[in-house]
């Protein structure tokens, strides 16, 4: 399906805008035009279960052996050679086993086994899908930062919110359907991670950073709406006048991008304002602690998003001080800042959407762009592992209390079960009504899609 609109047709839609005239009329107008385009219904071919997705990214490369993928072995032969064959990493490490410096504890009716790092986010384990079988093929961050996000390891592909905002479009015209709220830094890939690339720029991510209070570009300059109006509808004139109106994708995103901006203008302050929030709201968040406080801001806003019914939000992880749970040394003090940076929001977030009906249509995703190898590196780290990984998933119809897949003895490899990353893609896909075949966007001479030519749902992790 080549180039699909799926919010009605642009071109006739501005060509209406175009007629209108000067002043308020022609404002007033592109604000009912857009409300009719948000609210056709879009092109779904399979049943919803979902109708959000947060994307919890834990930049850097969370270590599953020390987080949710328990291995006793490790403990047991730490100080040996590791009796594996494995590739070159990142940096070529030795073959020493390392033991986790974290207690493992099982939790809940499913017996779940979660680290030390994570107390809260342990609590609520009966409410999560562990993959334990995660991989793919990429070691360095930026390029397994785009295949995360993308499904392909170069810049320039679209985002996998972009892929979703394109496909089911907005639920509130007055909001971008695609949001990322990062801590102040966003990941190594940069913002080819939430970016759109080929597809029409209206479906890139919109940044929401911290202190963004107003948010930048949406605050007019002009303190008359009058003036506001006339402005919006010269640069209609002058586009009308510039030939026969005929527009392409980037003419239109860019003009849609100008009257998103205008209807978040009063959409938006009270949304980022969290002193609305009841204290109790606020403290389960963490945001009453200074070690949690930033990051939980950032998924409660989330929480707010989506209920205002925003599709895809993200959030990245603030700056520690360690690197952001990439550990080639001293890994144990570096994920324990990481942790305590984002468990009591993690937490509070799956608690107040599942209190509030919203987790059983929200997916919440869990997970960095690799995992990290059981071998040590130095004498307290642990390089890249891209090979046998752990992401979770909350709500959205996936089934809850469940461990799917595993890795070898040592956390190294995926051995069973195993579940790609264009798997996951698609799984995703599946629950929101779209099937990943099926949503394709045509780019220089062939149809693209958010899985490439790979794979497949994993209905084992679904709910029937």
């Amino acid at each position: 399906m080549a180039n699909r609109n799926l919010l009605g047709s642009t071109s006739s839609r501005r060509a209406t805008l175009a007629q209108a005239g000067n002043g308020l009329l022609g404002l007033a107008l592109s604000h009912l035009l857009n409300q009719e385009a948000f609210s056709q219904k879009p092109a779904i071919s399979l049943p919803v279960r979902a109708r959000n997705v947060i994307y919890l990214y834990m930049e850097g490369g969370p270590s599953q052996v020390d987080t949710f993928d328990y291995k006793p072995r490790l403990a047991r032969d730490h100080g040996k050679s590791l009796p594996l064959s494995t590739p070159n990493t990142v940096f070529n490490i030795g073959n020493t086993v390392m033991r986790s410096p974290f207690r493992f504890q099982q939790h809940g009716n499913s017996g779940a086994w979660v680290s030390e790092l994570f107390p809260h986010v342990a609590q609520h384990v009966d409410d999560i899908t562990f993959i334990h079988s995660m991989h793919h093929g990429v070691s360095n961050h930026s390029s397994a930062c785009y295949i995360s996000h993308t499904g392909y390891a170069d810049a320039g592909k679209p985002s996998v919110g972009a892929w979703i905002s394109y496909g089911l479009g907005s639920l509130n015209n007055n909001l971008p359907s695609f949001i990322v709220l990062d801590c102040g830094m966003g990941p190594a890939g940069g913002p080819p991670s939430w970016g759109s690339g080929f597809l029409p720029a209206s479906y890139q991510g919109t940044r929401f950073r911290p202190g963004d209070v107003p948010i930048p570009n949406i605050t007019p300059k002009e303190k008359d709406p009058l003036q506001q109006a006339n402005k919006l509808n010269a640069i209609l004139k002058l586009n009308r006048a510039s030939g026969d109106f005929q527009l392409d994708d980037r003419w239109s995103a860019a003009v849609d991008n100008y009257e998103t901006a205008w209807r978040m203008q009063s959409s938006v302050p009270g949304l980022v304002d969290l002193s609305t929030e009841t204290t109790a709201t606020q403290k389960l968040y963490g945001l009453d602690e200074p070690q949690s406080q930033l990051f939980g801001s950032r998924c409660l806003l989330a929480r707010k998003l989506v209920e205002k019914g925003v599709r895809f939000v993200e959030i990245f992880p603030p700056k520690v001080k360690a690197d952001r749970w990439d550990q080639h040394g001293n890994l144990e003090e570096g994920h324990r800042l990481n942790a305590t940076a984002t468990d009591r929001g993690i937490a509070g977030l799956l608690m107040d959407l599942k209190q509030r009906g919203l987790l059983e249509e929200t997916i919440v995703m869990w997970g960095g762009e690799f995992g990290r190898t059981p071998n040590q590196q130095g004498t307290n780290g642990r390089d890249h592992n891209p090979f046998g990984f752990t992401v979770w998933v909350a709500g959205g119809g996936f089934k809850p209390g469940i461990q799917h897949g595993a890795t070898d003895d040592f956390g190294y490899f995926a051995v069973h079960d195993k579940v790609h990353l264009h798997d996951l893609h698609a799984t995703l896909l599946y629950q929101l009504g779209l099937h990943h075949e099926d949503l394709t966007y045509r780019f220089s001479g062939r149809d693209f899609r958010l899985t490439d030519v790979h794979g497949e749902v994993t209905h084992a992790i679904l709910q029937a």
